[in-house]
């Protein structure tokens, strides 16, 4: 079981910067495969990126390529979510999730993540 927590949400004007932070606690992350999803209020749960158990694989949606990096520090069993040039359609609620099953690569599929944090709201101002 992994227990999964998000951190570092908040209000930010359009073209500003967040690092979003995903804890983990009850067992390595260095086993899974990592990713961020968003769902804004009214639309479904959406793909943000990916990263894979060495940081080798990465993946992005075509909305926040060249904009926002996924990166892991397994030794601090986090992972995070650096933010720039952020955009009124960027705000949502922003998700941390884990894959145990295929750990080598970096899925957009939320259905292949097996662990889920409760979430952390960013909002972007125009």
């Amino acid at each position: 079981q992994v227990q999964l927590v998000e951190s570092g949400g908040g209000l930010v004007q359009a073209g500003g910067s967040l690092r979003l932070s995903c804890a983990a606690s009850g067992r390595t992350l260095s086993s899974y495969a990592m990713g961020w999803f968003r769902q804004a209020p009214g639309k479904e749960r959406e793909f943000v990126a990916a990263i894979s158990w060495s940081g080798g694989n990465t993946n992005y949606s075509e909305s926040v390529k060249g904009r926002f990096t996924i990166s892991r520090v397994n030794a601090k069993n986090t992972v995070l979510l650096q933010m720039n040039s952020l955009k009124p359609e960027d705000t949502a609620v922003y998700y941390c999730a884990a894959d145990g099953k295929l750990p080598k690569l970096a899925l957009s599929g939320s259905y292949e993540y097996d662990y889920w944090g409760q979430g952390t709201q960013v909002t972007v101002s125009s």
